[in-house]
């Protein structure tokens, strides 16, 4: 697939005058998406621009229907999916190519082959039209959203406000095979008890087209690791014949994920003839509605 250089069209490169009232309704979806990154999951705003824009740009260059697609996604996924972006945009703004990496949520998602390296070898377009709708599009749609986000920001102390984490460049090298039975422990479990279960939480996707069930994860862990696993959460699909895409695992303890991992910040395993990749969760505080104000005293007479 090949990018056109052609300039990008939206409805703010028309000479004909557009409210902004007009100009965010015609970009309504857009900006739910928008809300969901800057405000929901409290993203850096600036950061879920840039990500909106690329994916608008994605949808100018022939993917077709992902922000409305994305729309219907948990919130886990959404998130999930603007780390792969935000890795394709740091891949942009470099002057080395990428590392190997097949963007293996972004490419399911899509259902069409999509890397870093094929967005490195279009990088001069991809910029040039990503730069244009975040000029043109993104900050004159979500200005408001974005204010009210970082009104927000500067209202939680830094302390309390968790960091964006880095993007972690993965890694398809499988750790050295061997045999843990790290969940049976009673010290480690009690140590776990100290370690809240997002700490001890393992975030692993798989290939579209290749449906992996629920047994064959928990079995090809515990065959290694023992009884390892506390709570296993596959992606709730709405059909019977649709294929869940990614799961989270927590287990009884933190050190299984080291073992698995092996030191590597993402792993490839096979299970049955079919990819899946592992990684450590990285949670992300979710905005919660503020509470009610409580209602003033009464006066006494």
């Amino acid at each position: 697939m090949a990018f056109s250089s052609t300039s990008t069209s939206s409805s703010s490169s028309s000479s004909t005058f557009v409210s902004q009232e007009e100009f965010n309704l015609f970009h309504k979806i857009d900006r739910e998406l928008y809300a969901i990154l800057a405000v929901k999951i409290r993203r850096d705003p600036m950061e879920a621009l840039q990500i909106m824009a690329f994916w608008l740009w994605l949808e100018r260059a022939g993917f077709r229907h992902i922000v409305f697609r994305m729309l219907r996604l948990p919130l886990l996924l959404i998130n999930e999916l603007a780390d792969e972006a935000a890795a394709a945009l740091a891949a942009l703004s470099s002057d080395r190519p990428p590392p190997f990496s097949d963007l293996t949520l972004t490419r399911n998602f899509l259902e069409r082959e999509i890397s870093l390296r094929f967005l490195y070898a279009n990088r001069q377009i991809a910029v040039q039209g990503i730069d244009k709708l975040r000029n043109d599009v993104c900050f004159r749609a979500f200005q408001d959203i974005m204010d009210t986000a970082l009104s927000h920001n500067i209202k939680v102390s830094a302390a309390s406000t968790p960091a964006v984490p880095p993007w972690l460049p993965p890694s398809t090298t499988t750790p050295p095979a061997g045999t843990f039975d790290d969940g049976g422990d009673p010290q480690l479990q009690a140590a776990a008890v100290a370690v809240t279960p997002e700490e001890r939480a393992m975030f692993v996707t798989f290939s579209k087209g290749y449906p992996v069930h629920e047994w064959e994860v928990r079995e090809f862990f515990t065959g290694s690791h023992g009884d390892c696993i506390e709570t296993f959460q596959m992606q709730e699909v709405a059909e019977p014949s649709e294929q869940a895409l990614f799961a989270r695992i927590v287990f009884r303890s933190a050190a299984t994920i080291d073992n698995i991992l092996g030191g590597h910040q993402r792993v490839k395993f096979t299970i049955n003839g079919k990819h899946i990749w592992a990684r450590k969760f990285i949670p992300k505080k979710i905005q919660q509605p503020p509470s009610p104000s409580p209602p003033p005293p009464s006066a006494v007479v």
